[in-house]
């Protein structure tokens, strides 16, 4: 008996695992039908990976825009944050990708919010010269006299990247 019943908790642990690896998978593949057959109300829609990435940060930074709409829907966080602090929205301002940015700012993403270098989302804008973003954060309210950790704003990244266009955006 005692033999069944730590087989029966290994099962589980594993299942439990093959979930987490599944909702990670499925996000990273915009498989939304995937993340359907995964959802339940009881799984942690906002569980980490061992990187600390959440299935939204994944689905977002992979372009995966209808499995970022489902986990959204379902109730993700999406101000939640990686291991080094990142957000979904730093990681599709990063990227470039403006669609998935209004994605989430529609779903109320805290714009200001830093990584642990104390960097925004309008800082990642600057440095990689994503004007079209740096707009549309400027225009809902994102902080243009924030500091990073090296005392530096956005408008400093942009200078330091010789970005003539969006220094004007900073203006």
């Amino acid at each position: 008996m005692k033999k069944f019943s730590i087989s029966l908790i290994i099962a589980f642990l594993v299942c439990q695992s093959m979930e987490a690896q599944d909702i990670f998978q499925a996000a990273r593949d915009n498989n939304v039908a995937g993340l359907e057959k995964i959802w339940t109300e009881e799984i942690n829609i906002n569980q980490t990976d061992k990187r600390g990435f959440t299935p939204l940060i994944l689905a977002v930074y992979n372009e995966s825009y209808e499995a970022a709409k489902f986990l959204l829907d379902k109730g993700a966080n999406p101000n939640a944050q990686d291991a080094n602090g990142n957000t979904a929205l730093m990681g599709a301002t990063f990227k470039g990708y403006p669609k998935m940015v209004d994605l989430l700012l529609k779903y109320k993403t805290d714009v200001n919010l830093a990584n642990f270098n104390n960097a925004s989302a309008l800082v990642f804008a600057a440095t990689f010269g994503q004007t079209e973003i740096a707009k549309k954060l400027l225009t809902i309210g994102a902080d243009k006299s924030a500091k990073d950790n090296s005392g530096k704003t956005a408008w400093d990244h942009a200078k330091l990247q010789e970005n003539e266009e969006m220094l004007q955006i900073l203006q």
